[in-house]
């Protein structure tokens, strides 16, 4: 009888900072932000999972249907039963290549996860087997041996992450400074504006091909990783225009006021931009950082497909190349990937740009 106090004790304990939400004035108040933050998102990803799931089954019985009756019709009944009995089985060499359920794309999600952890047990294995050459040859000033196996799941994503940042780093360098000269000059931002209008909305299909005829030129005797500078290049020329116009944007239009403050305390160009323009323009800045950030991301994957860099493009082409069985499922698994460290990207710079900014409810 004691323990059954102490277990229900410990129950109303537990329930209790629940309980507590639908009592007081505000329980209207705590029940909709209980719906709203929790419940509600909720159930729109079990409709999503739900929605996904049935036209899952639906496309995977249209298909299953198609092949049966091509079986029929080419070789006859007996080949239609057995492809019948081939699908109901489970056999791989036969199932329907279609847009996989959600467990199937968990299951790829798994395989990934378990592949990565293979490769990376490969990679330590070899780099303590040649640890000691590669001791020597550092010494004596030449290169270490690298492993050069194929790249992890995991791995891809690091490298598309690095191809970003590089990239976001080079439009960041591009944007700002020349962002900055044009806002102060009204005859300069006149003259330079056709200029970016017309190579704004140019493809990120166009700026690899133009990247790719320089970088080749340029480093055609070095060793260095050309995918690599070709994919980042690409990708910083393509994204750095919101940054541009949003700077120059914010150089133009800083307060008279502090201008003429700045003109009375006779600061010297470099005295005004650094004290005066960039902590007024900051805000508008980092708008055009945080979109520039986005848009990096999002040309990134058709650049690293084009320019053959072993980041997340190549993965999505590679195994639509494939065809296998849970290619479909893989491809998912990255689009995912792809969306989440999107948000999470845009979540960051959305942050900076609160701090930055003087209007606190930026979304």
């Amino acid at each position: 009888m004691k323990e059954k106090i102490l277990q229900l004790t410990g129950i109303q304990a537990f329930l209790a900072p629940w309980m507590n939400i639908f009592k007081g004035e505000e329980t209207k108040k705590n029940v909709n932000i209980l719906l709203r933050s929790y419940i509600f998102p909720l159930l729109s990803i079990l409709l999503f999972i739900l929605v996904w799931h049935s036209g899952a089954t639906y496309l995977y019985n249209k298909e299953a249907t198609a092949k049966i009756e091509k079986a029929r019709t080419e070789r006859g009944e007996a080949a239609a039963l057995e492809m019948q009995n081939c699908i109901f089985s489970g056999d791989v060499s036969c199932q329907p290549n279609t847009l996989p359920s959600p467990a199937k794309v968990w299951d790829a999600y798994l395989s990934l996860l378990a592949d990565h952890r293979i490769i990376s047990g490969k990679k330590e294995a070899f780099e303590k087997k040649v640890a000691k050459t590669n001791a020597k040859r550092v010494a004596e000033g030449k290169a270490a041996i690298t492993y050069t196996g194929r790249p992890s799941f995991v791995d891809q994503i690091g490298t598309s992450l690095k191809t970003v940042f590089a990239g976001f780093l080079l439009a960041a360098l591009i944007a700002i400074p020349i962002g900055i000269i044009i806002g102060l000059s009204p005859t300069l931002r006149t003259s330079m504006n056709w200029l970016i209008q017309i190579l704004k909305p140019v493809s990120p299909v166009v700026w690899l091909l133009l990247v790719f005829m320089i970088v080749k030129t340029l480093m055609s005797d070095s060793d260095m990783d050309k995918s690599f500078m070709i994919s980042f290049i690409s990708v910083g020329l393509c994204s750095m225009w919101a940054t541009l116009v949003n700077t120059s944007m914010g150089v133009s239009t800083v307060d008279k006021d502090f201008v003429n403050v700045a003109r009375v305390l006779k600061l010297s160009i470099g005295q005004n931009i650094f004290k005066v323009v960039l902590p007024s323009s900051l805000p508008m800045i980092f708008t055009g950082l945080r979109i520039t950030l986005s848009v990096a991301w999002m040309v990134l994957i058709a650049i690293e497909l084009l320019a053959q860099s072993p980041g997340l493009g190549s993965f999505v082409w590679e195994e639509f190349q494939n065809g296998a069985n849970d290619s479909n499922a893989k491809i998912i698994v990255a689009m995912f990937v792809i969306g989440l460290i999107g948000f999470m990207l845009d979540r960051i710079m959305m942050v900076i740009q609160k701090m930055m900014s003087f209007n606190k409810e930026v979304a």
